[in-house]
């Protein structure tokens, strides 16, 4: 296998640091997010056979999450999210349903870093829209103009940078999209740096979502390697799973996407294209150095889903199961005293939490009513908790496999409503802490009633939730009923079914 040597990234406290001392200003921030990369794709998460140098140190530097959750595994719902907060159904955000609105996106991360004196940049696949209201006439547009640099796109951009408006002077020189964010960061670093602002950099990238394409630069990383199989691949490991979940796209592309056939070769292309955002993670972080700002600078990295890559025998994302709802999360704040003890967090965080964390960081009040809360306690003590449990949502994709989820830090319970035909409402309930793999599901098992019951509590605390702070606009208030595992499918058909 040939080997590729990247530039090693120098950690805080080497030449080129300027001398102020950062504990009395605010701290730039860099918020890094892949699209559908799962949690075992990286070398600091015990992946075998990959490589990325860059983030595993970066994560060596900082702390890495083993239990970070995006609370809706799906692109457009999952920023909303993360901009905000906010739950999908606080958002109102998600393919099907529709755009953010307004009100909720001045509320968000980037705009009231701005509005504090930050200097603001975004680049990449943005992922959603924001309209003046629901019911309005006007066209949902991308906020480029609440940013002071600008390189995003609408819909899922391009890998070819050419075809990205805002990002098509880095074409030349990084014709693959990925290098070109790299690109990106790097020079709005090294503007930033020069004024008196701090800076609040964002790119999204958009690797290593579909299509598959990779940077052919990087062809001969893991030309003809092969790849060792998570333990609960293929069909035979998801017959415990229900009926619904194989009604959507999830299910068929198993087959369709070659995980069943070309494994070797397909994983070889998806470890490409994160290689790629290695690469990328790696400039910025030079950046950050060449630039005498490594000590004040705070760099989150993670992804707005993940990937099933042939798990159970299922493909893609969406569902609640790990693969494609656990993804990584690595925080490096240089200013704390645990970074660069290699530690790991194993409490349970959400995509909801980088809004609070990034304005905490920021000295910004956090809007009250927050769905999320701030990282930052956890980085100083990663055997802290601040969450009893999160939400694992779909309402998206065929109605059957619309399912609703609550994972605490030692268990998961699904509950799959949807009755009608051959379907029976069905209930899933996996021991995490002995079986992360989610190879047998304990519901029917009388031994484990009391955890059933105590799931269940949750759960109904979640629907609770949903029926009084639910968006009373783009069909979200229903599901406060079609969710409620007490109400009789009967009761509910006729919001399910349109009639």
């Amino acid at each position: 296998m040939i080997r590729v040597i990247v530039v090693f990234i120098v950690t805080v406290g080497l030449f080129g640091e300027r001398s102020v001392d950062a504990e009395t200003k605010r701290p730039n921030i860099i918020f890094l997010m892949a699209d559908d990369q799962c949690a075992y794709s990286m070398g600091c998460y015990g992946t075998p056979g990959v490589q990325t140098p860059n983030l595993d140190q970066l994560a060596h530097d900082g702390l890495i999450f083993d239990n970070h959750y995006d609370t809706t595994a799906i692109c457009m719902a999952s920023r909303a999210s993360v901009m905000t907060g906010l739950y999908e159904y606080r958002t109102g955000c998600n393919f099907e349903h529709g755009p953010l609105m307004r009100s909720l996106w001045q509320k968000s991360y980037p705009v009231l870093l701005r509005e504090a004196g930050y200097s603001t940049a975004f680049a990449g696949k943005f992922g959603f829209e924001v309209a003046e209201s629901p019911d309005s006439r006007r066209k949902p547009v991308l906020p480029e103009t609440d940013f002071d640099r600008w390189g995003g796109g609408p819909g899922q951009t391009s890998y070819d940078t050419a075809k990205n408006k805002s990002m098509a002077r880095y074409a030349k020189e990084y014709p693959h999209s990925t290098l070109s964010y790299g690109a990106f960061g790097r020079d709005f670093i090294s503007d930033a740096a020069k004024g008196d602002q701090p800076f609040c950099l964002s790119i999204s990238f958009k690797a290593p979502h579909h299509p598959v394409a990779p940077d052919p630069k990087f062809d001969d990383i893991y030309a003809g390697n092969t790849f060792t199989k998570p333990a609960n691949y293929g069909r035979q490991n998801g017959e415990h799973f229900s009926m619904q979940s194989r009604q959507g796209r999830q299910y068929e592309r198993f087959v369709s996407w070659n995980y069943s056939d070309k494994y070797d070769e397909v994983m070889a292309k998806y470890y490409q294209q994160i290689y790629a955002i290695d690469v990328a993670v790696g400039m910025i972080r030079q950046a950050v150095s060449d630039n005498g700002v490594a000590s004040n600078t705070v760099i989150i990295y993670t992804s707005d889903n993940g990937f099933l890559c042939g798990s159970h025998g299922y493909a893609s994302k969406v569902l609640p199961y790990e693969e494609a709802s656990r993804v990584p999360l690595i925080m490096f704040d240089p200013r704390r005293a645990n970074s660069g003890k290699q530690k790991r967090c194993d409490a349970l965080t959400g995509n909801v939490d980088f809004a609070p964390t990034i304005l905490k960081l920021a000295g910004v009040d956090v809007p009250d009513g927050l769905d999320g809360q701030s990282l930052l306690t956890l980085y100083d003590d990663p055997g802290a908790a601040i969450h009893d449990s999160l939400p694992l949502i779909n309402v998206w994709g065929p109605k059957p496999a619309h399912s609703l989820g609550v994972v605490t830090s030692d268990w998961k319970y699904i509950v799959w409503n949807y009755a009608e035909g051959d379907f029976k409402a069905t209930e899933e309930l996996y021991d995490m802490a002995s079986d992360p793999l989610e190879l047998k599901n304990l519901a029917a098992d009388a031994s484990q009633i009391e955890s059933l019951r105590t799931m269940r509590k949750l759960y109904d605390r979640c629907v609770a939730a949903w029926k009084v702070l639910a968006v009373p606009y783009h069909g979200y208030q229903p599901f406060g009923t079609i969710f409620d595992r007490n109400i009789p499918w009967e009761q509910k058909r006729s919001l399910v079914m349109g009639k």
